[in-house]
């Protein structure tokens, strides 16, 4: 569906980072990406933007949304702690940024130091 999916609640803007429909599903899938270590109130977000976009988004014959959040790093006892009592379907796992890119995409694709210094500068203006 697209990456910084804006949705407006009460008059404020919030902005999904990935929002895709699955059509085997037929239910949307929330994407949150954070460049850091996980922490608890991601998925207070998670759960928020899961809400959302099954309040203002979802259709009557859709199936209740599910998140994924995806963090540099987890500790999973506490993701198992935040997630504990959320009803939402919410998973988090770590993301893994790989050296092996095919030759033949290295010259169109950043590398990973790119990658990490924008998702650092991202991280840093959210806070």
């Amino acid at each position: 569906m697209g990456s910084q999916v804006q949705i407006e609640i009460d008059e404020e803007e919030f902005f999904i980072d990935l929002l895709f429909y699955n059509t085997i599903l037929y239910c949307y899938c929330v994407v949150e990406i954070k460049a850091t270590k996980f922490k608890p109130a991601h998925a207070g977000q998670l759960n928020f933007y899961l809400s959302a976009v099954d309040s203002k988004i979802k259709g009557p014959k859709d199936n209740p949304s599910i998140g994924i959040l995806l963090c540099k790093s987890r500790n999973k006892i506490v993701a198992e702690y935040s997630l504990r009592n959320v009803e939402k379907p919410i998973g988090v796992s770590e993301y893994t940024l790989t050296k092996a890119i095919p030759e033949n995409f290295k010259s169109t694709l950043p590398s990973i130091e790119e990658i990490e210094e924008e998702l650092s500068h991202i991280e840093e203006s959210k806070s």
